[in-house]
Protein backbone atom coordinates (compact mmCIF):
# COMPACT_ATOMS: atom_id res chain seq x y z
CA UNK A 1 0.00 0.00 0.00
CA UNK A 2 2.59 2.60 0.71
CA UNK A 3 4.52 1.43 -2.17
CA UNK A 4 1.10 2.35 -4.44
CA UNK A 5 1.30 5.75 -2.44
CA UNK A 6 4.55 6.63 -3.56
CA UNK A 7 4.18 5.66 -6.79
CA UNK A 8 1.29 7.66 -7.26
CA UNK A 9 3.20 10.45 -5.46
CA UNK A 10 5.75 10.44 -7.85
CA UNK A 11 3.54 9.98 -11.05
CA UNK A 12 1.82 13.20 -10.23
CA UNK A 13 4.98 14.91 -9.36
CA UNK A 14 6.52 13.30 -12.99
CA UNK A 15 3.43 14.46 -14.65
CA UNK A 16 3.37 18.10 -13.46
CA UNK A 17 6.49 19.01 -14.12
CA UNK A 18 5.93 16.89 -17.84
CA UNK A 19 3.41 20.14 -17.74
CA UNK A 20 4.68 22.67 -17.01
CA UNK A 21 7.66 21.84 -19.40
CA UNK A 22 4.99 21.57 -22.49
CA UNK A 23 3.40 25.14 -21.26
CA UNK A 24 7.00 26.76 -21.02
CA UNK A 25 7.90 25.43 -24.46
CA UNK A 26 4.99 26.76 -25.95
CA UNK A 27 5.32 30.18 -23.89
CA UNK A 28 8.99 30.27 -25.48
CA UNK A 29 8.20 29.26 -29.22
CA UNK A 30 5.20 32.27 -29.00
CA UNK A 31 8.16 34.71 -27.14
CA UNK A 32 10.23 34.34 -29.97
CA UNK A 33 7.71 34.87 -32.59
CA UNK A 34 6.07 37.90 -31.38
CA UNK A 35 9.73 38.97 -30.40
CA UNK A 36 10.78 38.41 -34.03
CA UNK A 37 7.63 40.32 -34.85
CA UNK A 38 8.38 43.09 -32.96
CA UNK A 39 11.80 43.71 -35.01
CA UNK A 40 10.31 43.20 -38.12
CA UNK A 41 8.02 45.69 -37.35
CA UNK A 42 10.39 48.36 -36.42
CA UNK A 43 12.58 47.14 -39.57
CA UNK A 44 9.77 47.55 -41.95
CA UNK A 45 8.75 51.04 -40.52
CA UNK A 46 12.82 52.08 -41.41
CA UNK A 47 12.27 50.44 -44.53
CA UNK A 48 8.48 52.65 -44.97
CA UNK A 49 7.06 49.31 -45.75
CA UNK A 50 3.17 50.54 -46.18
CA UNK A 51 1.86 47.16 -46.77
CA UNK A 52 3.68 44.86 -44.01
CA UNK A 53 2.59 47.35 -41.50
CA UNK A 54 -1.18 47.04 -43.24
CA UNK A 55 -1.11 43.55 -42.98
CA UNK A 56 1.05 43.72 -39.66
CA UNK A 57 -1.78 45.66 -37.64
CA UNK A 58 -5.00 44.25 -36.14
CA UNK A 59 -8.04 46.20 -38.08
CA UNK A 60 -8.98 47.95 -34.56
CA UNK A 61 -5.46 48.59 -33.77
CA UNK A 62 -4.74 51.49 -31.97
CA UNK A 63 -1.36 53.10 -30.97
CA UNK A 64 -0.39 55.95 -27.99
CA UNK A 65 1.88 58.20 -28.03
CA UNK A 66 2.42 60.94 -26.22
CA UNK A 67 0.83 63.86 -28.09
CA UNK A 68 -2.52 61.08 -28.69
CA UNK A 69 -3.77 58.20 -29.58
CA UNK A 70 -3.63 56.84 -33.58
CA UNK A 71 -5.65 54.32 -34.98
CA UNK A 72 -4.77 52.08 -37.88
CA UNK A 73 -5.21 53.82 -40.64
CA UNK A 74 -3.52 56.53 -38.79
CA UNK A 75 -0.31 54.41 -38.12
CA UNK A 76 -0.28 53.23 -41.65
CA UNK A 77 -0.45 57.06 -43.15
CA UNK A 78 1.79 58.10 -40.69
CA UNK A 79 5.49 55.46 -42.12
CA UNK A 80 6.23 57.61 -45.31
CA UNK A 81 6.41 60.68 -42.61
CA UNK A 82 8.79 59.10 -40.40
CA UNK A 83 12.73 58.70 -40.84
CA UNK A 84 13.80 55.94 -38.83
CA UNK A 85 17.92 56.29 -39.40
CA UNK A 86 18.68 54.00 -36.72
CA UNK A 87 17.44 51.39 -33.72
CA UNK A 88 17.90 48.82 -31.14
CA UNK A 89 15.38 46.78 -29.34
CA UNK A 90 16.31 45.58 -25.39
CA UNK A 91 15.52 44.35 -22.19
CA UNK A 92 12.46 41.71 -23.13
CA UNK A 93 9.43 41.01 -21.14
CA UNK A 94 7.12 38.46 -22.28
CA UNK A 95 3.67 37.43 -20.81
CA UNK A 96 1.05 35.19 -22.43
CA UNK A 97 -2.08 37.02 -21.55
CA UNK A 98 -4.07 34.01 -22.54
CA UNK A 99 -3.62 31.38 -25.08
CA UNK A 100 -4.65 33.99 -28.26
CA UNK A 101 -3.20 36.96 -26.58
CA UNK A 102 0.53 38.43 -25.37
CA UNK A 103 1.98 41.76 -23.86
CA UNK A 104 5.87 42.42 -24.70
CA UNK A 105 7.63 44.92 -22.92
CA UNK A 106 10.67 46.21 -23.98
CA UNK A 107 13.19 49.54 -24.24
CA UNK A 108 14.58 51.47 -27.22
CA UNK A 109 16.78 53.64 -28.25
CA UNK A 110 16.22 55.37 -32.18
CA UNK A 111 17.31 57.86 -34.12
CA UNK A 112 13.91 58.94 -35.77
CA UNK A 113 11.64 62.04 -37.03
CA UNK A 114 8.04 61.91 -37.95
CA UNK A 115 6.05 64.86 -39.16
CA UNK A 116 9.14 66.96 -39.05
CA UNK A 117 9.20 66.03 -35.42
CA UNK A 118 12.32 64.47 -33.65
CA UNK A 119 11.19 61.77 -31.26
CA UNK A 120 12.61 60.53 -28.08
CA UNK A 121 15.75 59.06 -28.38
CA UNK A 122 15.15 56.22 -25.44
CA UNK A 123 11.80 55.29 -25.20
CA UNK A 124 9.29 52.16 -23.02
CA UNK A 125 7.57 50.49 -25.29
CA UNK A 126 4.33 48.14 -24.03
CA UNK A 127 2.76 45.97 -27.00
CA UNK A 128 0.06 43.46 -26.86
CA UNK A 129 -0.54 41.04 -29.44
CA UNK A 130 -3.85 39.11 -30.58
CA UNK A 131 -3.91 36.01 -32.51
CA UNK A 132 -6.75 35.99 -34.88
CA UNK A 133 -7.35 33.74 -37.86
CA UNK A 134 -4.61 31.55 -37.07
CA UNK A 135 -1.95 34.85 -37.25
CA UNK A 136 -0.58 37.16 -34.60
CA UNK A 137 -1.15 41.01 -34.81
CA UNK A 138 -0.38 43.66 -33.45
CA UNK A 139 -3.29 45.11 -31.39
CA UNK A 140 -2.40 47.73 -28.69
CA UNK A 141 1.57 49.88 -28.81
CA UNK A 142 2.29 52.36 -25.99
CA UNK A 143 5.79 53.99 -25.55
CA UNK A 144 6.94 56.76 -23.36
CA UNK A 145 9.75 58.46 -23.08
CA UNK A 146 12.32 57.02 -20.90
CA UNK A 147 16.13 58.31 -19.37
CA UNK A 148 18.96 56.71 -21.00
Amino acid sequence: MKRMLIIMVIAIAASSIAFSQTKMSKDSKVEAQIIALEKQAWQEWSNKNTSFVQNYLADDAFYVYADGVVDKTEIVKSIPTCDLKSFSLDNFTFRMLDKNSALLNYTASQDATCYGKKQAANIRVNSVYVKRGGKWLSLSYMETSATQ
